[in-house]
């Protein structure tokens, strides 16, 4: 642990789990800004469009699955123990086709599909389908207990944390990411800036992150309840759309999915993806809308666009200087922020510990 003064910039799930982790030692002191806040709907704001889900994607072995095994120690307790926050427990079941294998989808869910993945000791209920009950083209299923988180609660809960824990929030934005050590609520120049703009890094100044771009993903949200949440490794409709749902606590409707286009910045809701996500949801899981109906059986609240911050070598979770200004970057993490966050976040927080304690060195 070190003291200093912290910019965090963004407040997407990346961000309000860096401060509010930051915030646990009250000898930092700790400025979120961020031209979108919890609360907005923009299709630069990827947050509040996720699912959101654990649906453990990264590959045994690496960075990637240690952030989905550390954050989901902290998401079940909160499960468990905040209702509040918005988390709640959920049947799940993932099946994959042997047709995926190479296609864009089956590749981004290659580890959840497995038939004995690294995770079947994590969750809780782990079992594999019995290949009889499986349908026609699947070539192994599980279910497990998973759980599903309501972004439009979870994103204040975690605001309100950091709050509580004397986390300052400001709106702002900037070109340059060097700009941000300037924005620090006490008036003095920040000991580090955490860079967790996602998509944003893109263009940012001093970040410009090339290896940066959008996945695009289509959701319907609707009132009826899949009673379990469900996702395949592909669909025949096309090799960048997928099946998936996912019913969210409080109140918050049932996300049906979706789509994985690569590069694909178009912010508005395609009619015609929507139908076939709605099919492809009823033949899912029949039992979405009364006998006998069809895409009319379900209860639409409305249809959304995210714009996933996918990078080429996976996440970037490091420290740099930036025009003499200590930079932690927290970006890049495409489809699975939510279940990657405490992970990612608890590296990070250990990077800006790094800084702080060479600054204090130097000052010796």
């Amino acid at each position: 642990m070190a003291a200093g003064r912290i910019v965090i910039l963004g407040a997407g799930v990346s961000g309000l789990t860096t401060a509010l982790l930051l915030s646990q030692d009250p000898s930092k002191e700790i400025t979120v800004v961020a031209k979108h806040m919890p609360g907005d709907y923009d299709i630069e704001y990827c947050s509040p469009w996720a699912g959101a889900s654990f649906f453990p994607v990264g590959k045994p072995n690496t960075a990637h699955a240690e952030w989905e095994r550390a954050s989901w120690s902290v998401l079940k307790q909160l499960a468990e123990e905040h209702p509040e926050a918005g988390i709640c427990f959920q049947p799940t079941l993932v099946f994959s086709r042997e047709k995926d294998a190479n296609s864009a989808t089956g590749r981004w869910f290659a580890e959840l599909v497995q038939k004995d993945p690294w995770y079947k000791e994590l969750v809780d209920n782990f079992e594999d389908i019995p290949t009889e009950k499986l349908g026609p083209g699947i070539k192994n299923g599980s279910r497990f207990t998973s759980v599903c988180i309501n972004t439009a609660v979870y994103l204040p809960w975690l605001l309100g944390q950091c709050c509580k824990n004397g986390v300052v929030f400001k709106r702002d934005t900037f070109k340059h990411v060097a700009e941000a050590g300037y924005a620090h609520h006490s008036g003095e120049k920040a000991d580090a800036v955490v860079n967790c703009t996602g998509l944003s890094s893109k263009t940012l100044g001093g970040v410009q992150d090339d290896t940066l771009y959008p996945i695009r993903g289509q959701v319907v949200v609707v009132r009826n309840d899949p009673l379990a949440m469900y996702s395949v490794s592909g669909c025949d409709d096309g090799e960048d759309e997928v099946a998936y749902m996912m019913a969210r606590a409080a109140g918050g409707g049932t996300i049906l999915g979706g789509s994985y286009q690569k590069n694909n910045w178009d912010p508005l809701p395609d009619s015609n993806l929507a139908v076939r996500i709605m099919t492809r949801a009823i033949e899912l899981c029949p039992t979405l809308v009364k006998k006998g109906q069809g895409v009319e059986g379900l209860d639409i609240i409305r249809h959304g666009v995210g714009l996933r911050p996918f990078r080429d070598d996976g996440p970037r979770v490091e420290k740099e200087r930036v025009n003499g200004l200590s930079v932690v970057h927290n970006y890049g993490h495409a489809g699975f922020g939510y279940q990657a966050s405490y992970g990612c976040a608890a590296k990070t927080v250990t990077l800006v510990n790094d800084v702080l304690q060479e600054k204090a060195k130097g000052k010796l």
